[in-house]
């Protein structure tokens, strides 16, 4: 329970920090101020709520461990339910902040920092664009979480390779589709913009769920056997700096 509410916090701040970034700020920060948004929540959360469920904060970073075996099937499902629960809690918390400022505020026309293709893309890229980037960017971030999180990289600095990385992606994806790479991302504001981001929502769940497979298949290619290290257990400090720790105390 701990563990499914640390995804819960860290998800909502994920969602409320990134989104927040583009709907209230995104005239004056650009892509790249909204890419920078998204990567250092995930390092602030990664530290934070790391050390005790893994800072997965993604569906589909969930389903790509899960099928790396570096967590259980009981507790991804767990996970899912709170990072879609944060998502919409963090979309509601955005929505009613955006809705009550000095100009009028509407979501289906501004888009609320909604994923989406075609006429909805920033850059108008079709459908396969969309869907081809959706699952190389996914895959990408997914292969990041493993490879930092793996036994044998270095301790501590797994929070800032993927927060890096996402902020990597950003760059890349949002003139494409806004940057989803994320199922719960994607459904949180979708649910507040209604009509066409919910009827393109499917793209947003489809292609980043597959982006982990493909993620999770290839790190099995490539990596080396070892022992299996949870992302949980790699984003925790050494038994050595937590000793440290409780004697500075």
């Amino acid at each position: 329970m701990r563990a499914s509410l640390a995804e819960f916090l860290g998800t909502f701040v994920l969602v409320f920090g990134g989104c927040g970034s583009a709907v209230l700020a995104g005239d004056h920060i650009g892509f790249l101020g909204v890419s920078l948004a998204f990567g250092l929540t995930v390092v602030a959360m990664a530290y934070t709520v790391g050390p005790i469920s893994g800072a997965h904060l993604n569906p589909a970073v969930t389903f790509g461990l899960l099928l790396a075996r570096k967590v259980d099937g009981a507790t991804a499902a767990g996970y899912v339910v709170a990072q879609l629960l944060g998502a919409i809690v963090a979309a509601a918390v955005l929505f009613a902040i955006a809705t009550h400022g000095a100009h009028p505020y509407d979501p289906a026309v501004a888009g609320f920092a909604s994923n989406g293709y075609g006429a909805r893309s920033p850059g108008g890229y079709d459908v396969v664009a969309a869907f081809v980037a959706e699952l190389v960017l996914t895959a990408l971030l997914v292969l990041t979480v493993l490879g930092a999180t793996d036994v044998a990289a270095p301790v501590g600095f797994a929070g800032l390779a993927i927060g890096l990385a996402l902020t990597l992606i950003h760059l890349v994806g949002i003139p494409v589709t806004n940057t989803s790479v994320n199922p719960a991302r994607s459904i949180g504001p979708a649910l507040f913009v209604g009509g066409a981001a919910i009827a393109q929502l499917w793209l947003f769940i489809v292609a980043p769920l597959l982006g982990a497979a493909l993620a999770a298949g290839a790190f099995h290619l490539v990596k080396a056997p070892s022992a299996v290290l949870s992302a949980r257990l790699a984003e925790q400090a050494t038994p050595l700096e937590q000793a440290e720790r409780r004697l500075a105390r």
